[in-house]
């Protein structure tokens, strides 16, 4: 199965994903508000990318999520999981339902993705391991000579960890042009702000000294989103990366760019208040 939008002029593509995107956030709020548990800050800076990567990007087929030639995503930022869970719901993995099942014993929507979860390419959590991951995917796939692509979606805190950036090196020496990591660039982490924590300076340079084609764009942007994307699939004989320029809690006013919204699940009064937001794109067009 290819692209939904493949044939669609670029306006289109890029109206049809905000929309989707739309949706997207506000089925994280009510799956985190109904689990009374969840991740808002880092699944709502992610919306806008994961959005396009699953309408508009990947080749991939819900009824048969294990098809051995789709292309794969690992969310190695896996307490963000409610932008992954919402989307695959809205794609057709499973039952839009399944969503208010959010973090209950039993259920297939853990706190953080599990692999038996129709859609997830892999189990995740623990931070730092993602990369590494895709990397042993996207190997397989030139061993294999298959022509699928290989996403993976970095918190900027994560990469702190220096499984990272083992996996740059070896993703570099191996010339896996089917690897693309995309960093969300919200500049929070769980403790504070990443750049008091654990500076990381200009990321994309370091990428690039790594030997990866760097690529930036705004996060929020569908058109940018959209086009980045594009670029990063014509690249050739190296893995790229995409620093995506992003705001934790994006589209719910009390929530950007606020730590405290990292793990914390929204009251009455902030549901409504973050429902109300969303639809009337009250943040999202600032």
């Amino acid at each position: 199965m290819t692209s939904l939008l493949s044939d669609k002029p670029l306006h289109e593509r890029v109206a049809y994903l905000q929309e989707k995107a739309k949706e997207v956030r506000l089925r994280i709020i009510e799956m985190i508000h109904k689990a009374n548990s969840g991740h808002p800050g880092g699944s709502l800076s992610a919306a806008d990318m994961v959005t396009a990567l699953y309408f508009d990007f990947l080749r991939l087929d819900p009824e048969k999520p294990r098809w051995a030639d789709r292309d794969r995503f690992i969310l190695s930022k896996g307490h963000a999981c409610p932008v992954l869970y919402a989307t695959l719901a809205m794609r057709g993995y499973f039952p839009l339902e399944t969503l208010d099942t959010l973090r209950q014993f039993e259920s297939i929507l853990q706190g953080h993705p599990i692999h038996k979860t129709p859609g997830v390419d892999m189990t995740t959590g623990s931070l730092g391991h993602g990369l590494s991951i895709g990397l042993g995917m996207a190997l397989e796939g030139k061993l294999r000579k298959a022509d699928f692509r290989v996403f993976v979606l970095l918190g900027d805190g994560e990469i702190n960890e220096g499984h990272v950036w083992e996996a740059a090196m070896a993703a570099s020496k191996f010339g896996t042009d089917n690897l693309v990591a995309m960093v969300d660039r919200n500049r929070l982490q769980m403790d504070g702000f990443c750049d008091e924590i654990m500076p990381m300076g200009d990321i994309g340079a370091k990428f690039r000294a790594f030997g990866w084609e760097t690529l930036a764009m705004d996060g929020h942007d569908m058109r940018d989103v959209v086009l980045t994307i594009e670029k990063a699939l014509l690249v050739k004989g190296k893995p790229t990366v995409i620093v995506a320029e992003t705001t934790k809690g994006r589209g719910v006013s009390y929530m950007q760019d606020v730590c405290g919204w990292h793990g914390r699940c929204p009251n009455e009064d902030e549901f409504t208040c973050a429902m109300d937001e969303i639809r009337s794109n009250a943040c999202l067009e600032k």
